[in-house]
């Protein structure tokens, strides 16, 4: 366990010599500034809207809604950007550099490499993921008198789709040099997001197909799974024509999710570890 810890804080203090945290401090700022912003402005109009008697949409819940989905959709963000900076050239880059030789000998191993970078990577990025979830909600809240249907379940999910990512990293890490490793990540990254957003339009123009694929995406790549099942959850409670507009997305509510995508994601995630831990196994360093 020493080893491991002694591990994952190299892999801390590399990152603090990159100056990586500070790079993502600054972009949190100014996300959580430019959201308290818009949140001031935002519910300023929404008092000022009158639905159509009758026709049952919140519009407090539904702009409340939206734009915290928004937020989450930026935390994802942000927390997959500092994964990815964390573990993009664990393997191959360090090796290039010379730093990951006299850390594979006995009694640490490979294996033992790989779990600590992740370990480290993801006591970093979980709890920034939930301090930017948590902070964003209090904007929210106390700003537009909005709260989430569930609290907490939705930044989990997040969390967990950002080590997921962390560990998808790592992968590539074994295969990949370190800029490879971080365009092919985040056009991952991006390619879940796209087909999350075209099942949301397959919902709502009732395309079986769209919805499909999107599902199968979400499989494919579960963390966006997770982010759509966190979506789901901030409204889950919410029903009526305002709950219906809100599965239309994109950011205020979500169709896909529920406990097999949870089940799944951990599946996933040992599967990654497993082929991590082959593929490195088999490198020439």
């Amino acid at each position: 366990m020493s080893s491991v810890l002694t591990i994952a804080g190299y892999g801390l203090r590399e990152a603090l010599r990159r100056k990586v945290f500070a790079v993502v401090l600054l972009l949190t700022a100014g996300f959580l500034v430019l959201f308290w912003l818009a949140n001031h402005f935002l519910f300023q109009n929404v008092a000022n809207i009158s639905p159509p008697v009758g026709s049952g949409i919140d519009a407090r819940a539904f702009a409340g809604a939206t734009i915290f989905g928004l937020a989450m959709f930026g935390t994802l963000f942000l927390g997959v950007v500092l994964a990815i900076f964390l573990t993009l050239g664990v393997v191959r880059g360090d090796a290039e550099r010379g730093l990951l030789q006299p850390l594979i000998v006995r009694p640490i191993g490979r294996v033992t490499l790989l779990f600590a970078r992740w370990l480290g990577a993801v006591a970093v990025c979980a709890p920034y993921v939930g301090i930017v979830y948590a902070a964003a909600m209090l904007i929210t809240g106390l700003t537009g008198h909005w709260w989430p249907d569930h609290v907490v379940t939705p930044g989990v999910e997040l969390a967990a789709a950002v080590a997921l990512i962390a560990a998808m990293s790592l992968l590539g890490s074994v295969f990949l040099s370190a800029t490879a490793n971080g365009i092919a990540i985040f056009m991952v990254f991006g390619a879940g997001l796209v087909a999350g957003l075209l099942g949301t339009i397959g919902h709502g123009l009732n395309s079986h197909g769209l919805e499909r694929a999107a599902k199968v995406a979400a499989y494919l790549i579960p963390f966006e799974g997770l982010y759509q099942d966190a979506l789901r959850e901030i409204v889950s409670s919410t029903t009526g024509l305002t709950g219906f507009l809100l599965e239309l997305g994109p950011f205020g509510g979500g169709y896909t999710g529920g406990p097999w995508v949870r089940v799944w994601a951990a599946a996933y995630f040992a599967l990654l570890a497993a082929l991590a831990a082959w593929g490195f196994s088999r490198r020439d360093l």
